[in-house]
């Protein structure tokens, strides 16, 4: 099974990348929402959260409003938050991919904001950053209910800068150019997956074995 890794910063395009890979039925797994799931009515971090942060829930689930009170602009705090949500995270995923494997799925996509920052790449045969330019970024965000320009930069310096992503992905989208570019560009890169033998699922050790694909990605590809 062909794992790729897709990331970007907020504002880049993610959503609208990601739905174009559903739409050519690849099985997608997005981080965002499984945090969300975790923290919502009944999530399995909700008791986690609030052992941590007494007072951040509300009826059964984790108030995201006050909860970033409490971490935004806080290491401390945020490193405490991600050490709770990581791993149920990652649990997660492992799950999603163990069952796309039973269902022998050629190609899955897992859709992680921080894939470099925390090494996800590691555990994908192909890394796709979704990306456009600051302004086209800035106007996007600065539009969404609530987000200043001082969320933005807090944002943006909390997360590897673009350019930096832009070396180490295998292939790089830019959501800045209008749809149908970006369409054609999800085209090729599952032509290029669906071409080459990722990991075997479940991992016999425990452990991701990577595949031989990575290695042998075309170079046209970080153009796209």
């Amino acid at each position: 099974m062909f794992v790729i890794g897709l990331t970007g910063s907020i504002g880049m395009g993610k959503s609208t990348t990601t739905a174009m890979f559903r739409k050519r039925g690849v099985p997608v797994q997005d981080a965002d929402a499984i945090v969300h799931g975790l923290m919502a009515l009944g999530g399995k971090a909700v008791p986690a959260i609030e052992a941590a942060f007494p007072g951040v829930t509300k009826d059964g689930a984790v108030d995201r409003t006050e909860l970033g009170k409490r971490v935004f602009g806080d290491p401390a705090a945020l490193k405490k938050l991600e050490s709770i949500l990581h791993p149920m995270v990652s649990a997660e995923r492992m799950g999603f991919l163990r069952r796309a494997a039973l269902r022998r799925k050629r190609v899955v996509l897992v859709d992680v904001p921080l894939l470099f920052e925390t090494h996800g790449e590691r555990k994908c045969d192909m890394t796709v950053l979704v990306t456009a330019p600051h302004f086209v970024q800035a106007s996007r965000v600065l539009a969404r209910p609530g987000v200043t320009r001082d969320r933005l930069d807090a944002i943006r310096n909390k997360q590897m800068p673009d350019a930096a992503k832009r070396r180490l992905a295998d292939a790089v989208v830019n959501t800045g150019l209008g749809k149908r570019p970006v369409r054609r560009a999800v085209a090729k890169i599952l032509k290029q997956a669906k071409s080459r033998r990722g990991r075997i699922w479940p991992p016999r050790t425990g452990r991701y074995t990577p595949g031989s694909a990575r290695p042998i990605i075309l170079s046209w590809l970080r153009k796209i």
